[in-house]
């Protein structure tokens, strides 16, 4: 099931369970994870895309492994909110792992979520070669960190 926003996903969502936040990009995806309360996001890998059928075992294993019951895919709109290629892609790829998968999948808008990411990674004195390995999937937690603050601020509404 594919769904487009927070409101989405909260609706189709258990009360309890981690989530998984990704970041598609075109030589990797980063990969993080939360905890079952969902309030942390936590960065875990980076998976080195190939094939679909590869990368999505990959991301199955992390899915059945960990229990997860939501996944925030990035979204990468131009900065003026329009949608190209890239984003065309993600969506291609959210509805062939749709396929695969019970687990909800919801869409976060992720622009700037790389800088954001570069910018902790520089604000800890981490390395060139450190950030460029861990970029990804430190900017996935960006992505879920986002989606686990606008549940909580929806969840504090009712």
């Amino acid at each position: 099931m594919i769904v487009e926003d927070a409101e989405g996903l909260a609706a189709a969502l258990p009360r309890a369970g981690a989530l998984m936040g990704l970041d598609f990009g075109t030589k990797t995806i980063g990969v993080a994870v939360s905890d079952g309360l969902r309030r942390v996001s936590t960065p875990l890998s980076t998976v080195k895309r190939t094939k679909f059928t590869k990368d999505a075992e990959a991301l199955l294993a992390v899915i059945d492994g960990r229990g997860i019951v939501g996944i925030v895919l990035g979204l990468p709109r131009n900065m003026d909110g329009t949608e190209g290629p890239r984003c065309q892609s993600t969506r291609a790829f959210a509805r062939n792992l749709a396929g695969l998968t019970e687990v909800p999948i919801a869409f976060w808008d992720e622009r700037l979520s790389t800088v954001a990411a570069e910018r902790a990674l520089l604000e800890a004195d981490t390395s060139r070669k450190r950030r460029a390995e861990v970029i990804d999937h430190v900017a996935a937690g960006v992505i879920l960190q986002g989606m686990l603050d606008r549940l909580g601020h929806m969840e504090a509404e009712r």
